[in-house]
């Protein structure tokens, strides 16, 4: 999956492109290394999140909640490692 998004870290829905499930994004910053998000179908929430950076910059968490095009609730946590 692929998906690009541009916009400001102030908590107004931006576009996504590349997202079947969602056509917005709307990120804000809570401290120095945490992100908070909202992705939206039209005017419905579809899910939620933070993104935590690790102090040394080198790794990122990814945690979301939401609900699957099909209705169905899910709830998934992914780690990214810095190459």
């Amino acid at each position: 999956m692929h998906t690009e998004w541009t916009g400001k870290f102030d908590g107004k829905d931006y576009p996504v492109n590349g997202d079947a499930t969602a056509d917005t994004r709307a990120y804000r910053r809570s401290n120095d290394t945490t992100l908070t998000f909202t992705a939206k179908k039209g005017t419905k929430v579809v899910n939620n999140g933070r993104v935590v950076v690790a102090a040394d910059g080198k790794s990122r968490t990814v945690t979301q909640t939401g609900t699957n095009p099909n209705g169905q609730k899910f709830s998934a946590t992914s780690f990214y490692d810095k190459q």
